[in-house]
């Protein structure tokens, strides 16, 4: 688990209006909220939280929360959602949720790949099926992403969420054994194109003396 340093402000103000205004001002309207303590309107530099996810992702994100101005101790919190407008551009609203660390969590944790699939290098496709997996544990056990080796993964082999084991501390809900990763065989349509350019080649070839004899004429 990284803790990563977000610093906010308080905010007073709320609606649509105060919203417009803060973004205006290049900042995000948020809030903080747990089950021990009251709900805090805060806002957020949009600078600081673009480079925050550029360099982090967007998932299984944790916080050690500095509020200006607020005495107490910086809070502990996870991000919950995020409201971006229709095309994805702008940040609109962000939610976070304090968290008790010896409390479990369900966070969603991306699914990364290591080394080169046998079958890759033989010309199969590799499928990440599921890019992002949820986790439940204690906040402290949470891992940055989900490692798989497909080293030994040939054409038609596939990883199964029952494969992975991600130790006692992390389980992996899950109702039946789906695919998570597997190693499809090359597409039919790039079979059928390289035929096609090869009777191409073929048909050419076979015009030539036909264009030479017109040619002569």
């Amino acid at each position: 688990m990284e803790l990563i340093e977000l610093n906010a402000k308080s905010r007073e103000t709320k609606g649509k209006g105060a919203a417009r205004v803060l973004r205006r001002n290049n900042a995000i309207p948020a809030i903080v909220y747990g089950a021990k303590t009251e709900p805090a309107m805060l806002s957020l530099e949009t600078v600081e939280f673009i480079k925050i996810i550029r360099e982090h992702g967007s998932t299984g994100l944790f916080f050690k929360l500095k509020v200006e101005g607020a005495s107490g101790k910086e809070k502990i919190v996870m991000l919950k959602d995020m409201q971006m407008d229709t095309f994805g551009l702008n940040y609109l609203h962000i939610d976070l949720h304090e968290i008790d660390m010896d409390t479990i969590v369900t966070v969603s944790v991306p699914v990364e790949t290591i080394g080169e699939s046998v079958g890759v290098k033989e010309g199969g496709l590799l499928q990440i099926i599921r890019r992002e997996l949820d986790v439940v544990c204690k906040p402290a056990d949470t891992p940055s992403s989900i490692q798989i080796d497909i080293n030994d993964l040939d054409v038609g082999d596939s990883v199964h969420i029952e494969d992975i084991d991600l130790g006692e501390n992390v389980e992996i809900p899950h109702d039946v054994n789906f695919t998570v990763i597997t190693i499809g065989a090359p597409t039919i349509e790039e079979e059928e194109i390289d035929e096609d350019e090869e009777l191409l080649e073929e048909g050419e070839v076979e015009a030539a003396p036909a264009d030479e004899e017109t040619a002569e004429e």
